[in-house]
């Protein structure tokens, strides 16, 4: 895994465990999506952890190299 994920992971867990006890699956899976959806909404889910223009850069150099 890498570190999105694992920072997921523990946000999730943060969230579930201030609940303790769900009265049945589907009210842990609302609390799991809406928190889902929240970060998808907000500038942590849109975060690019690498710059893409170096890269392309990168591949360039290859292919007039190569």
């Amino acid at each position: 895994t890498n570190n999105v994920i694992e920072r997921l992971n523990r946000e999730i867990r943060r969230r579930t465990r201030v609940v303790g006890a769900f009265p049945d699956g589907n009210s842990a899976l609302m609390l799991v999506c809406a928190r889902l959806r929240h970060v998808a909404g907000t500038q942590w889910g849109n975060k690019k952890y690498m710059n893409m223009k170096h890269l392309e850069a990168a591949l360039d150099d290859a292919f007039i190299a190569g």
